[in-house]
Order: structure tokens, then sequence, then C-alpha cells
């Protein structure tokens, strides 16, 4: 489910145009970024190292630098020479400050790339968060097929041949959006959204078989696509079985996991004659209803349950009438 690693190469050069970065010195750009934070070094610039961060890149502030400074040369050579020590990605030096002596010097015998950037601090950090968040999210690849029905985005699994494709062609048909066709790249965002998009190459068309590939933009119009959406409901499509096991109120809701985030999951069973496109925006719109609170199967469940609390009060009040 993870990637390859992340270079700070890879990275400056998606970066360097945002964060309006220049490099001091050279090399280094073959080091790893393992984590999505990116902190600044604070107390280990003053001796304290127990709880620093040395494995996320460092930011150089205002505050840092008017620090180092301050310092007495062999002071701050001492403090600069440990700092590079340990095995930091690379550090940032924000609002294009002049650098104090011996920094770019240390950073460059220690092999760790050093840049400025004319941002100040919170704009730098405003910018670069996202962008790590999106490189370190995790992302799994999905079998299935991925479509915008009323602006739920239904997810559609289930064996190969099944229908899936074709379901998701009728409902485009119908004047709703596909997302991703057979792959869908699934990237979670937070703690419990995922995002689902089309590979690259692969995006909007489409395998209907008898046909062969399909590019659904060219046939229905840039409307009929989207580039990515939240997966919300996981629509199960599976063979009519006479003898299977279906819930026909709805009270005992499914769930399915993704990337550590549960989903409701409804599984369709098809037969000849089931109109699978209906039954879909059925889902997508019985979703709406609940996410705004209402739930028709526990509703019904209470009035059924009241009625038969009066009928048992009516039939004990009539055992109780001895006159």
């Amino acid at each position: 489910m993870s990637g390859a690693p992340v270079t700070v190469g890879q990275l400056v050069e998606q970066l360097r145009d945002a964060l309006q970065l220049e490099q001091i010195g050279s090399g280094g750009h073959f080091r790893e970024v393992r984590s999505a934070n990116v902190s600044s070094p604070g107390l280990a610039l003053a001796g304290y190292v127990e709880r620093f961060p040395s494995h996320r890149m460092q930011v150089l502030g205002e505050t840092e630098i008017t620090y180092l400074a301050s310092l007495e040369h062999e002071h701050r050579d001492r403090i600069l020479r440990a700092f590079f020590g340990f095995p930091i990605p690379c550090v940032f030096v924000t609002k294009a400050q002049p650098l104090p002596g011996g920094l770019a010097e240390c950073a460059q015998g220690a092999g760790v790339p050093l840049f400025r950037s004319r941002l100040k601090t919170n704009e730098f950090y405003r910018r670069i968060k996202p962008v790590l968040e999106d490189l370190f999210a995790e992302t799994v690849t999905l079998h299935g097929s991925l479509a915008d029905v009323y602006g739920v985005g239904l997810l559609f699994v289930g064996r190969s041949g099944i229908g899936k494709s074709e379901c998701v062609l009728d409902l485009v048909e119908r004047g709703h959006r596909l997302v991703a066709d057979d792959l869908v790249i699934t990237t979670k965002r937070g703690n419990d959204i995922l995002i689902g998009r089309g590979h690259e190459l692969q995006r909007h068309y489409m395998e209907v078989r008898g046909i062969g590939l399909i590019n659904i933009p060219a046939i229905f119009g840039i409307r009929a696509v989207r580039q990515q959406k939240r997966i919300e409901v996981v629509v199960q499509l599976e063979e009519w079985n006479q003898d299977a096991v279906v819930d026909r109120t709805g009270l005992d809701a499914d769930t399915t996991t993704i990337l550590g985030v549960d989903l409701p999951k409804i599984t369709v069973p098809l037969n000849p004659g089931k109109n699978i496109t209906v039954i879909a925006e059925v889902v997508a719109m019985h979703h709406l209803l609940q996410y705004s609170g209402v739930n028709p199967a526990e509703q019904f469940n209470d009035r059924l349950i009241s009625r038969m609390r009066a009928a048992a009060e009516v039939r004990r009040y009539l055992q109780e009438d001895v006159e």
C-alpha cells in the first residue's frame, strides 16, 4: 500500500516554484524524506535533543536564525555540528534571511541539502503541509468502478464480468458521472475520508465487453466525468442465489473496511430483469437521507414497536375489565 520512497530531489522539484526555493550549496537530493511532518528544531539548537524529531525536515525561521546569529562563532559552530550530526533529510530557511556564519558549511559537510525560501514561515508551512500529506497518504488500488451518483461516491465491486462497468455506463447515460473504471486508486485523507481516482493513463476510459475501450467524455461530454470523488458507499454486486440470506429491512446494516475506514456496504443480488441502475440511484438517495438523520428502517421499526405496545395495552385493559 505504500509507494516508493520520496527523495528530497523529488520533493523540491515538485515544490520549487510554490515554495520559492533556492539551494545553498549542492548535493543531498538522494536523501529520503520519511515523514509527512515538517518542524522547527526549537530546543535542539539550545542543546536539548531528547525529543528532537530528527527524521523530519527542519525549518529555520526568524527565531532560529536570530538565535544562531547571536552566538559566538565557536559556540554556534559546536551547535551546528551537533545539529547536522542527526539524519535530517533537509533544512529550509524562510524569509530569505542571511545565513549565520558556518550554517552553509556545516550543512554541506554533513551532506544535508540546505534551501532558502522567500516565503514567511507561516506561509511556508501552509504550502508544504498539504503536499506532504498527499505524498505520504495511505493508498491502495481496488478492483471496481467508482461513480458520482447525486453527489454520493458509489464504489461498485464484484467478480470480473458481473456488470460493474455496464452499470456505471448506464448511470452516466442517465446524467451521473464516472470517476474510475476497473482500477480505483484509493487514498486515505485524515482519519476517515477515502478519495478515489482513476489511473492517469486509464482515466475516463471504460472497457465494455463486446465493444472494447470507449472514451466517456468524448461520447457523453466533459460533464460526464470527475477527476476524483470521496468513496461513501460500497455496492457489492453478486449473482442471485435463492438460498442466500438477504437483509429485508435494512436494520442489520453491513459495513466493509478499506484502509482502516468503515464504509456502509450494500449487497445487491442480480437476477434477470432487475434494474440495477435505478437501485444504484436509490442507494445514493437513501444514503443522503440517512446522512441528514432520517433512517426509514429504524422509523418503521419504531412505528411497529409502538403499534404492538398499543395493542398489548388494549389487551391488558380488556383482560382487567371485569365489570
